[in-house]
């Protein structure tokens, strides 16, 4: 019995360290747009970048992904494949590069909780850097266009919001459930910034009214949208095996506003 309990008590404990998305790698491993790695300075870090070009003809508008409190999953990529299905290339930087164990990134931490510890903990000044080198990397690709956007989910929803205060080269700003910036700082934003929000996630979407009264002032476009019945994270959680129905209804409809945004980019 004290045997059963103790394995038990392990398998727990992977489930909880290691959260299963091997639906997502299989659908990587499946995909047939070309996938690569590649690394940018950040003054003097090196960021690890996942990157996913389109199969198209022509050049592509280049959207910056922030990931989730989570880091850089498999999920997360998985999602980058998906827009690059629909014709637009991703730039994905781990923004745990050099933060893990013996300087690895998000794939080096295999303790949920310490990952969501380790991506609450970085430096705001650093996750500027960082988002600003991958931003500069993603405009210079030659099969780009010339034209950013920014997205970001949950932790990486914020920060999207709020890297629109410190890049104004971006063409436009995806909120997927995160919360705003110091309404002093909307000021600086020079793009329209679309949200996207669960309406069982009061956490965040409480924020919205105030967010909308401070971009309202500051002359800024906002443009929120919430979902009634999904909950936090609901464009992964609505593509996960066995999803709610709310969950997969945001997701299906939050995706398809996403990709009629971008055609006006």
């Amino acid at each position: 019995m004290k045997r059963l309990l103790q394995l038990s008590c392990l398998l727990l404990l992977t489930c909880l360290s290691l959260p299963a998305q091997d639906w997502a790698q299989a659908r990587l491993d499946k995909s047939p747009r070309h996938q690569e790695w590649v690394k940018v300075k950040s003054g003097s870090r090196e960021v690890q970048c996942f990157v996913v070009y389109p199969e198209v003809k022509d050049k592509a508008t280049t959207i910056v992904m922030i990931h989730e409190i989570f880091g850089l999953t498999d999920w997360a990529r998985e999602m980058a494949d998906e827009l690059a299905a629909e014709g637009y290339i991703v730039v994905e930087p781990d923004l745990l590069s050099g933060m893990g164990p013996n300087g690895g990134g998000s794939d080096s931490i295999t303790n949920q909780s310490a990952t969501t510890k380790a991506v609450s903990m970085l430096p705001p000044d650093q996750v500027t850097s960082d988002l600003t080198a991958a931003a500069n990397y993603a405009a210079d690709i030659p099969a780009g266009n010339g034209k950013v956007v920014v997205a970001g989910f949950c932790w990486g929803g914020g920060q999207s919001f709020r890297f629109a205060t410190n890049n104004k080269n971006l063409k436009a700003a995806f909120v997927f459930y995160g919360t705003p910036p110091n309404a002093d700082d909307m000021k600086n934003i020079a793009c329209p910034v679309y949200g996207f929000y669960g309406g069982n996630d009061a956490r965040v979407t409480a924020t919205v009214p105030k967010a909308a009264d401070g971009m309202k002032a500051a002359g800024k476009t906002y443009e929120p949208v919430t979902y009634d019945g999904a909950g936090h994270g609901f464009m992964r959680a609505g593509e996960t095996p066995g999803a709610s129905e709310p969950n997969q209804k945001a997701r299906n409809a939050a995706f398809q506003r996403w990709l009629e945004l971008l055609k006006k980019i």
